[in-house]
């Protein structure tokens, strides 16, 4: 089977947009789990900035990826993917020019969509990576998104952390948003369907939630009438991939302990531990 080209993947995304239904992502981390997901019937895969972290570092989702690190793992991915791959762009790495550089480098790797969010990265020093940037700033971010992006195909969603702010604020930056142009709304936090649709209801443009399986989000048909059409869940596939890696290898050294689940082996075997420690000894910082 060929590969379909980066504009027909990107075409084939805006046609999903385009629907009234809702889509779960798969986690494509990697070329393989790219081909993987295609072949067993998802519609939109999503390599997370967080699982891109643990799988070029070994580093917890602190920011410390590189915007070169990420479009390699990307390019390898859209390289050979057959259904569209949506990037989680972070912040942009960086202002807004820094943005328009992630937009170029990210189009070339192929991917369909990104996300581009308006959290204050990398944390400020006594902060947690929870702030946000002023909303004019995330407002000129979008506008230089859509100033680099050569493909009009290629969608780019405004991502905000509904969690951390007032229904009021939420709204207030979605609305912000859909008005400088962006293709779509991406929100984490929302905590459950009257949260949703009261922001819902004042915006236009699809909606992308990050819900990390909330047992409150999980009526898809509620979730599409409210306009969300792409839902990530999580990266469950990559932490199974990780129980699998050290579930072979204790077997092949004949290690009869096998009680440590996918999460505790991403702290054991990630840098979290001692980032944490360098964030509290140096940044004043308990993440």
């Amino acid at each position: 089977m060929a590969t379909p080209s980066q504009h027909d993947l990107r075409n084939q995304f805006r046609e999903l947009l385009a629907r009234e239904e809702c889509f779960f992502t798969a986690s494509t981390f990697d070329p393989m789990s790219a081909r993987i997901a295609e072949d067993l019937g998802f519609e939109v895969g999503i390599l997370g900035g967080s699982v891109a972290s643990l799988q070029v570092l070994a580093a917890p989702d602190f920011a410390l990826i590189t915007l070169s690190e990420f479009v390699e793992q990307a390019t390898r991915i859209g390289r050979v993917a057959r259904l569209p791959i949506i990037a989680d762009a972070d912040h942009g790495y960086g202002n807004a020019l820094n943005v328009m550089r992630t937009i170029v480098e990210l189009e070339r790797a192929g991917v369909a969509a990104l996300t581009i969010e308006d959290t204050l990265l990398p944390a400020k020093y006594g902060r947690k990576s929870t702030d946000l940037v002023p909303l004019e700033e995330g407002v000129g971010k979008i506008r230089a998104a859509l100033e680099a992006r050569i493909d009009p195909a290629m969608a780019i969603f405004a991502r905000t952390n509904a969690g951390v702010l007032s229904t009021e604020d939420a709204t207030t930056r979605a609305m912000a948003y859909e008005r400088a142009g962006a293709d779509g709304i991406c929100m984490v936090g929302v905590r459950d369907f009257d949260h949703l649709e009261s922001i819902a209801q004042h915006l236009s443009i699809p909606l992308m939630l990050v819900t990390y399986d909330n047992p409150e989000l999980r009526d898809r048909e509620r979730l599409a009438r409210a306009g969300v059409r792409v839902v990530v869940n999580g990266h469950g596939a990559y932490f199974a991939a990780i129980k699998a890696t050290y579930d072979c290898l204790r077997e092949q050294r004949e290690i009869a302990d096998g009680n440590l689940n996918a999460s505790e082996l991403s702290t054991r075997y990630s840098t979290l531990e001692e980032n944490r420690e360098w964030a509290r000894r140096y940044m004043d910082v308990n993440e």
